[in-house]
């Protein structure tokens, strides 16, 4: 019965990965699901039983909250990195931190030269790429980087 105890203890504070309802409920029913199973194994339910209990109980308990009552940051599966400099690493940020300069340098307005992307930071990107014949994604990469990098050095 302890264990079943500390298992949705380990749910309930768990379910407080991300910041949005969708996310907060999924990574609730996820670990929930985990912890479910785990409990099921170790009482009386079948395994199956046990997870299902767990992803309804952490579903519930994630969608039921906000970030205000429990806060684990961002679920992994919420990786920005793939699409943008957003992730708060340090490479990220320094990258963004030059695009951001570079844009500055070359008239764009991306916002304070802070290493975090943003609408400012976005918006002046896409009007960069789109004025070089660029994909306009929006998206800080180390190619748009070099190619801000080039533009720069050409106008010293």
């Amino acid at each position: 019965m302890r264990r079943s105890i500390l298992a949705l203890a380990a749910v309930v504070l768990l379910s407080g990965c991300g910041s949005s309802t969708g996310d907060r409920a999924a990574s609730g029913a996820g670990i929930g699901a985990a912890a479910g199973t785990l409990v099921g194994a170790v009482t009386g339910l079948s395994i199956l039983e046990g997870a299902l209990i767990g992803a309804a109980a952490g579903g519930l308990t994630g969608g039921l909250t906000d970030q205000d009552t429990i806060d684990l940051g961002d679920p992994i599966w919420d990786d920005k990195s793939s699409t943008s400099s957003t992730t708060g690493n340090q490479v990220s940020r320094n990258l963004t931190s030059d695009v951001q300069a570079g844009l500055a340098d070359l008239g764009y307005d991306p916002g304070p030269v802070d290493g975090k992307y943003g609408p400012k930071t976005k918006m002046a990107i896409e009007s960069y790429q789109a004025d070089n014949g660029l994909l306009t994604d929006g998206l800080v990469t180390p190619e748009l980087a070099a190619h801000i990098g080039e533009r720069v050095a050409q106008r010293s």
